[in-house]
């Protein structure tokens, strides 16, 4: 496990769950498939991978939702995931 705030910039089309398991399998040196338990915990044991994805998205009409951050646990990781895409671990 790497330490010291490993950082992926979500600013590209990716749902925000799936930037946040590929930069934890980044970190963990592993292909994001094998993030599987029993080694790695599911996602969805911390967060609700589908409010993460919609959390930062657009509102109807195209108006942007407050910028801010959310911040989790998860595989040994602090994870903060931020309104503009990026997720760094710590």
């Amino acid at each position: 496990m790497k330490e010291g705030g490993d950082r992926v910039d979500g600013s590209f089309q990716m749902p925000l769950s799936q930037v946040v398991v590929r930069a934890v399998a980044d970190a963990e040196n592993v292909p994001a498939a094998e993030l599987t338990p029993p080694e790695y915990e599911p996602l969805y044991h911390v967060v609700d991978p589908a409010a993460l994805d919609e959390l930062f998205e657009p509102m109807h009409g195209g108006l942007s939702r407050r910028r801010g951050t959310v911040t989790f646990p998860f595989c040994g990781y602090t994870v903060t995931v931020s309104s503009d895409g990026d997720v760094t671990l710590e």
